[in-house]
């Protein structure tokens, strides 16, 4: 089975990514962008608005008083489509594409994302690719039992406490970082519990998987091409996670 024929019924995708991070144009400031972003996003993301960083720094020498400093400034230009659902993102990093929930399959989303990216790429003139991010954020309803859950159940790599006779699991974090071998390819995974719901308990995985290659930003068949391959690597990660009782959540 390959990256493109797993597909879930139901997936518990909460928020897809894809970030592509691109050396840009020495000097280009994301509000000079701005006027020609929106007209060239506007017919299909009407919704506009800004994501901002704030930075603070403390200096403090010996026997002086501590300074603070502060610089602020545009992280993202993000727009919208009507419903919010999807997002098209021009970061001072390079190009995102957020599809929240209902999410269907990312073949249905391919001919978008090369259209906008296209429209980026006339926009900001990228230099060159130097990154590719697939992410994706589920959030999965384990059912609970007198309060109570096997993790093993439903999780591969599951938590595990130093006790288990004495002490009663209440919530976790388990969190990874990964190389493919042969490839280089990036993994992170994180797996967190949050607080019941009746007799649900979610967990939050987090599941990334990235590839720093450098590329031409004309060339979208070989930005597909490491799409493909990411997208591939996701699922593998995903299925090994997630033990089969798990996945019939999904169907």
């Amino acid at each position: 089975m390959n990256g493109s024929e797993f597909k879930l019924p139901n997936p518990p995708i909460v928020e897809a990514i894809l970030d592509v991070d691109c050396d840009l144009p020495p000097g280009q400031k994301l509000t000079e962008l701005e006027s020609s972003a929106r007209d060239r996003y506007k017919d299909h993301y009407p919704k506009f608005r800004t994501q901002v960083f704030h930075e603070h720094q403390i200096e403090a020498g010996p026997g002086q008083e501590a300074k603070l400093s502060m610089r602020q400034g545009v992280q993202a230009l993000q727009f919208l489509s009507e419903d919010e659902r999807q997002i098209v993102q021009v970061r001072g990093e390079g190009f995102s594409f957020n599809r929240l929930a209902p999410y269907t399959s990312l073949d249905d989303y391919l001919p978008e994302i090369e259209r906008v990216w296209r429209l980026f790429v006339g926009l900001a003139s990228p230099v060159q690719i130097k990154l590719i991010r697939l992410r994706y954020i589920n959030r999965i309803l384990l059912p609970l039992t007198d309060g109570r859950v096997d993790l093993d159940l439903f999780l591969k790599i599951g938590p595990r406490l130093a006790d288990e006779n004495n002490l009663a699991l209440t919530g976790f974090m388990n969190q990874q970082a990964a190389v493919e071998k042969g490839t280089g390819r990036q993994v992170n995974l994180v797996l967190t519990s949050q607080a019941p719901e009746g007799d649900k308990l979610p967990i939050i995985f987090d599941n990334s998987v990235a590839t720093a290659e450098s590329g031409s930003p004309d060339d979208w068949s070989w930005i597909i091409e490491r799409i493909q391959a990411l997208r591939t690597l996701k699922n593998h990660i995903f299925k090994n996670t997630l033990t089969e009782p798990c996945l019939q959540l999904f169907q």
